[in-house]
């Protein structure tokens, strides 16, 4: 029986995958990869702007393997390798033969490795306060990967996630919390990025020669004071990747796509009109 809830979309399933993903809009497409946040959904990550982007293109927001309603087999391992052969398989099964990626944090990583990959396959590139390359892990980042279900923990990692303190409201900790508490969810969260989480870094970062080999063009959309990734690894992908252009966003925090929302939607829409 499904759950009538605005965070499930369509459903496929694939390799025994079952993906919950949002398809709206109609013309160029756009995938939307989310971040690792706990009880993070592609809907909580994007719902602000998916509306916006979908007025121009269409735009495909899938809920990773591990995370939100998507669901996994026993046994599934959640790896950069799977889950680039799920962006890869959800848009083959959509009949979409070349993209364009939005990520955010762990999905900007997840972004990267699909270009990587499948160079034919992907247009352009937009990274929001992403992973992707080696740097020292973050007490925010670590805070984020570690945390234990409760209230007060939520409290603190959205203000960790956000310049701004007055967005960080009871009803959106609330929001976040019951999410992340739904099900399966923090059995499945912690599995994802255990100690040491320097680890899960590495893990998520293409080499060097990866990162130069990706020839697409690539826009890099940084808050300066982002406390979860820091701003200094967006100035790092930009210096290793051949065609990047970065995006410093004064006052704002690992929540672009929210603090910022009109200023991410201008750079993005023009991106795309400037290199279609």
């Amino acid at each position: 029986m499904s759950e009538n809830v605005p965070e499930m979309g369509n459903s496929i399933t694939l390799d025994g995958v079952n993906i919950n993903y949002h398809d709206r809009g109609q013309g160029d497409a756009i995938l939307l990869i989310h971040g690792s946040g706990p009880g993070v959904t592609a809907w909580a990550n994007w719902r602000l702007v998916l509306p916006e982007l979908a007025s121009t293109h269409r735009v495909i927001a899938p809920d990773m393997a591990g995370f939100g309603y998507t669901q996994t087999p026993p046994g599934y391992q959640t790896s950069p390798g799977n889950w680039v052969a799920q962006v890869i398989g959800l848009m083959d099964a959509l009949g979409i033969a070349q993209f364009s990626i939005v990520g955010n944090s762990f999905g900007g990583a997840i972004a990267l490795k699909t270009a990587s990959m499948y160079p034919d396959r992907v247009k352009k590139l937009v990274l929001m306060g992403s992973a992707g390359t080696s740097f020292p892990i973050s007490e925010g980042l670590d805070k984020v990967w570690g945390y234990q279900a409760s209230r007060e923990a939520m409290r603190e990692l959205i203000g960790i996630f956000a310049y701004d303190q007055s967005i960080v409201t009871d009803d959106l900790v609330d929001m976040r919390y019951r999410a992340s508490i739904r099900a399966d969810v923090q059995e499945r969260f912690s599995r994802l990025f255990p100690a040491p989480r320097q680890k899960g870094v590495e893990m998520l970062a293409l080499s060097d020669a990866q990162l130069n080999a990706i020839r697409v063009p690539v826009a890099l959309v940084h808050g300066r004071d982002d406390r979860v990734i820091p701003f200094r690894v967006s100035e790092m992908l930009a210096e290793k990747l051949p065609n990047a252009t970065l995006h410093a966003i004064d006052q704002c925090g690992h929540w672009v796509q929210i603090e910022k929302k009109q200023e991410f939607v201008g750079i993005v829409t023009r991106f795309m009109e400037e290199y279609a």
